[in-house]
This record gives C-alpha cells, sequence and structure tokens, in this order.
C-alpha cells in the first residue's frame, strides 16, 4: 500500500542547526580541537557552548566569522550539573536564531562532565530549531593508559560515543597499541587518529564554500597559522615535529556518494542501515521511496547510532526524481558499501504494503518522544 499521506514539510527545510557534544577527560585537546573546527570551517559559522576549563580565544573566533555572540561560556561546575535540559534549550535556541547564521553548535564540555547525560539534555530539547549532531570523544594518546586505569569510566565514555578522536599520537610511546585499544572499546564509532586536534570538519558539519567567505582569510591563508600552531594553541610551531604529517586531514576519513535513477526499497535501506559497518560515522542526502511514497522523498540524517528521516514534498514538475547519498566514516570500506547500496534498488511498480514500517519508525512526529529517533542498530 502507497504512503500517501502528506507529512508536513521537513524540519531541515527550516534549517535545522546540529548540535555536537565535544566531550573528553582533562587535557585531552577538546579546546584545540574546537579552536582547530574554527580555523578549518570553511566559512561555516560555529556557534559555542563553553562549559568550565573550555575557553575559546578571540583570535580564532573572528577567524570564523563568529562574534562574541556566537559563544556561551558557562562556568562553576560540569554542564551536566549546573543546567538542565530546558536550561541549555535557551542556550541552544538563542544559537540556532537564524539571525545568528549559525551552521553548527559545539558543546565543549568540562573534562570531568558526564557525556551520556550531555546527550540526553540534546535529545531531550525541545527547540525545533536543533538536532542532535553527535557525541565526539577526544582521547589523549600520551595519557590514555594512565587514566584510564585511574578513571575506568572513560571505557563506557568510549561505548557511547558516535566519534572518537585519538589526539596527542605524536606524544604516545606506542601509539599504535592505544589505537587497537580504542578501537576495541568503542562498539564499532569511527575512530580517527590526530595531532593537534586536526580532524576533517567534514565529519561534523557541511563546510560552506570558500567563496561565500567574503571578507574572510582563505583555506590557503589559515594553513601557515594552522601549522604553527602547538598543541595548547600558543602558536609556537611544536617543536621539532611541527610540520610532521600524522594527522592531516586527508588521512583521517574516507567518503561514498551514491546516486540512484531507481527507487530505494525502504526495507533493504533498512536492513543496510542494521548491519552498517564499523567506523561509518555520517550518513545525509535524500532517498526516493517511489512507489512507497509517491508525493515525498526522504531526506536521512545519521550520525553515529542517531537516526532521523524527513519526508519533503517533491518539488511540482520534478520529474528527475534521484536518491543522493554521501556517508563518511574511517576505515570503511568503501567499494563494499557502493554494492550495498546497489542492492538496496528497487524497480518494481508496486509497494509491499508494510514496507516503510521501518523507515517511518524514525520520521518524528509532532509531539513525538524524542526516543523513537535514536539508533540501536549497530
Amino acid at each position: 500500500m502507497s504512503q500517501s499521506s502528506n507529512p508536513s514539510p521537513s524540519p531541515l527545510g527550516s534549517r535545522q542547526i546540529p548540535v555536537v557534544v565535544l566531550a573528553g577527560f582533562l587535557g585531552s585537546g577538546k579546546t584545540t580541537l574546537l579552536n582547530h573546527l574554527l580555523h578549518r570551517s570553511g566559512g561555516s559559522r560555529i556557534g559555542a557552548v563553553v562549559n568550565d576549563f573550555g575557553a575559546i580565544e578571540i583570535d580564532a573566533m573572528a577567524v570564523a566569522g563568529a562574534l562574541g555572540d556566537s559563544t556561551v561560556s558557562l562556568g562553576n561546575g560540569c554542564l551536566c550539573c549546573a543546567v538542565d535540559a530546558s536550561e541549555l534549550d535557551v542556550y541552544l535556541e538563542r544559537l540556532a536564531e537564524p539571525s545568528a547564521g549559525i551552521d553548527v553548535i559545539v558543546i565543549e564540555a568540562s573534562g570531568l562532565a558526564e557525556p551520556q547525560e550531555l546527550m540526553r539534555m540534546v535529545l531531550a530539547s525541545e527547540s525545533p530549531r536543533v538536532l542532535y549532531g553527535g557525541l565526539v570523544e577526544v582521547v589523549d594518546a600520551a595519557e590514555f593508559l594512565e587514566t584510564r586505569q585511574r578513571h575506568p569510566g572513560i571505557d563506557r565514555h568510549l561505548g557511547i560515543a558516535d566519534l572518537v578522536v585519538v589526539n596527542k599520537l605524536d606524544r604516545a610511546e606506542d601509539g599504535e597499541r592505544v589505537l587497537e585499544l580504542v578501537r576495541s572499546l568503542s562498539d564499532g564509532a569511527a575512530v580517527v587518529p590526530a595531532t593537534y586536534g586536526r580532524i576533517d570538519p567534514e565529519f561534523l558539519f557541511d563546510c560552506r564554500p570558500s567563496e561565500e567567505r567574503i571578507g574572510q582569510l582563505s583555506f590557503d591563508d589559515l594553513h601557515r597559522h594552522d601549522e604553527d600552531e602547538d598543541e595548547d594553541g600558543n602558536g609556537d610551531g611544536g617543536g621539532e615535529d611541527g610540520d610532521d604529517h600524522v594527522g592531516h586531514l586527508h588521512t583521517g576519513y574516507d567518503s561514498v556518494a551514491f546516486v540512484s535513477d531507481v527507487p530505494l526499497n525502504p526495507r533493504r535501506l533498512m536492513e543496510f542501515l542494521d548491519g552498517r559497518s564499523e567506523g561509518l560515522y555520517r550518513i545525509k542526502g535524500y532517498v526516493d521511496f517511489g512507489p512507497y511514497d509517491l508525493r515525498n522523498r526522504y531526506a536521512v540524517h545519521a550520525v553515529g547510532r542517531f537516526l532521523r528521516f524527513f519526508p519533503e514534498p517533491w518539488a511540482d514538475g520534478d520529474e528527475n526524481r534521484l536518491s543522493r547519498l554521501v556517508l563518511i566514516g574511517a576505515g570503511i570500506d568503501a567499494p563494499a558499501l557502493s554494492k550495498e547500496l546497489e542492492a538496496c534498488k528497487d524497480d518494481a511498480p508496486h509497494a509491499d504494503e508494510h514496507g516503510m514500517w521501518g523507515v517511518l519508525r524514525y520520521v518524528q512526529e509532532a509531539g513525538a518522544e524524542e526516543p523513537e529517533a535514536s539508533y540501536d542498530g549497530v
């Protein structure tokens, strides 16, 4: 039976802002990573909620085009204990106002915060303008083994993360051992090695084309500045290893682009999502389910274990209906993923009566509880 109802327009049409939780133990390099994202934002504006020990340098904020009203600073304790979800909503709503021009919000937690509580606070947000963007856990590779002995709860944090950044690999005595251990604890999450907090921003948000960055420094202009910045953000060049290639952007991730003019079968797509490979962090794009819903295409947003679909009416007269997906991950098998997606194609003229049920579980209706949009298929 075709799903012929016409749901309300997707929240993506009203430009929801992803909210990324950035966590990690004291000294792991969260502020350095956030500064790096600001430098490499490609013109995108980052709003920051900075808790306790974190402090974004004004110069770094200016490089990203962010002004003082794009940052909320919270002191006097951990964010997960200091405010409740409704209070956090006030800050998120302010940063997500269309007039602010923010493209992504990053919550930098204190080194003692409980990531799971922060995730729940974001997922419980009542603001229609924000969308959960994943939990990023930063690990200090040089101190990880000792820190894990003193704070075994870190294993739990790694187990719920969507993306793990193993930072300061250049300082670790046995970086490969640390990477192997972190991967074993991360429950299939993407694990990215890094130095100086350098990861590709595309993991977390869509960077605007550089030509939109009118009046700001270009990517090439920033390259030298970023290379010269040390781990603590003091700009002393990082010593003799300042031009080490470990952690360069192109080494951190792989991506797959998939386009199909044949509709996708919703059951097969859900089987793909349920069994997707380790390290696949992010999926974004639009899906045509053909006879299963002739009126709508479905925007898909997946980050780590989180999944949501948004039905959007096809444009009038839009006869060139395509499915377009981009997959981003670390250590993924791109040809195998492409083959699995090809197997989701289905040109059957009629729809299976219950075929859309799996997809509709992840379409959030007005007033629906947020857990319906969570994803436990990994």
